[in-house]
Formats: structure tokens, C-alpha cells, sequence
């Protein structure tokens, strides 16, 4: 509870005030403990970090799959997680703000980034799961669903990045477009009759 509870002080501080002002001490006031409990669960800054960016992924992928009717068919599936990571940028701000704080500053001992395309593994094999079973219900044509879930998570981050740069933009046609451009690319041709 307490480990949570530091995450997502660290999600928050991060979100208002960037990644350099983010301190240990600022997130243990956010969290409402002593910095010395902070450095209990997390060895430094970079740890907590690290830890903080990776837990984050991982409840924003849940939340999308947890909103999904997931027996629906495949395409179906896929336009409603479009539709609602698109929507990230209002339902999960902070968390967004943060993630791109912290992928962008934080860095290995040799200025190389300590996140990357490895994080995303467990995102790419759900997408993988779904694209197999759309292959094997019949509404999927065959391809390659490692090539697939890359392609597919670069165009959700994509999206992601340009509606947040562009406030303008319209979230709901971008979503859209992009869902019938991925639909139209991986189903199966209607039959001829």
C-alpha cells in the first residue's frame, strides 16, 4: 500500500512540476511519508523512477483492456482500444505527462535511455493474442502479429504524441481514422457474392 501510495505521489509530482524538480522529498510530502520510507522501497531517485514508469504502463494498459468487451469481434476490439487510448489524454493526463518526463530524462550511466521498446513485451504479446484470435475467428487475413503489435503500438504512441502537441486536433475523428486505416489493413477481404 505504502509502495503505491509513493507511485503515484511520484506519477503526480512529476505530472506538475517535470522531472528534474521531482524530488525524493517533494514526492514523500506528496505522499503524505517521511523520505526516509521512500528510500526504504526504492534505492534512489532513478529507481523509483524507473519503478513508477513501468507501473504506470502497466495500469494504463489495464485500464484500456478492463474497458473493452473483449469476446466482441476482433475488430471491434481493436476500434473500441483505439478510440479509448485516444482518450488517455484526458482520462489519464497526469500519468501521460509523467511517462513522457520520465522516458525522456531518464538515463543509464551511459546517456542511453533506461526505457524502452523492451518495456512494451507484455503489451505486444496481449495484442498478439487478440490479432491470433482474429485470425482464427475468421475476421483477421493472415500476418505476422509480432510485425502487427509493433506496428499497432507505434501508431497508438503516435497518436497519442500528435494529440497531445495538437490540442486542436480532434480526438475522436483521429481515432477513428486510424482504427478503419488498421481494420481495412488486417481483415480478411469481403467475399465476393
Amino acid at each position: 500500500m505504502r509502495r503505491t501510495q509513493i507511485i503515484k505521489a511520484t506519477i503526480a509530482v512529476v505530472a506538475e512540476l517535470g522531472y528534474e524538480s521531482a524530488s525524493l522529498a517533494r514526492i514523500a510530502e506528496r505522499a503524505e511519508v517521511s523520505k526516509g520510507l521512500v528510500s526504504h522501497y526504492f534505492t534512489d531517485k532513478d529507481h523509483l523512477m524507473e519503478t513508477a514508469a513501468r507501473t504506470t504502463l502497466a495500469t494504463t494498459r489495464q485500464a484500456i483492456a478492463d474497458s473493452l468487451v473483449l469476446t466482441d469481434p476482433v475488430p471491434e476490439v481493436l476500434r473500441a482500444a483505439i478510440r479509448r487510448a485516444a482518450n488517455l489524454g484526458t482520462t489519464h493526463q497526469d500519468e501521460l505527462t509523467a511517462m513522457r518526463q520520465i522516458s525522456t530524462n531518464l538515463r543509464k550511466a551511459d546517456g542511453t535511455p533506461r526505457l524502452g521498446l523492451t518495456d512494451y513485451e507484455q503489451t505486444y504479446q496481449g495484442q498478439e493474442a487478440l490479432f491470433r484470435r482474429g485470425q482464427e475467428e475468421g475476421t483477421l487475413r493472415s500476418f505476422d502479429t509480432r510485425v502487427m503489435a509493433v506496428t499497432y503500438q507505434g501508431a497508438i504512441d503516435t497518436m497519442l504524441t500528435y494529440l497531445h502537441d495538437h490540442p486542436e486536433a480532434d480526438v475522436h475523428h483521429y481515432a477513428d481514422a486510424l482504427a478503419d486505416l488498421i481494420v481495412a489493413a488486417i481483415s480478411l477481404p469481403p467475399t465476393a457474392t
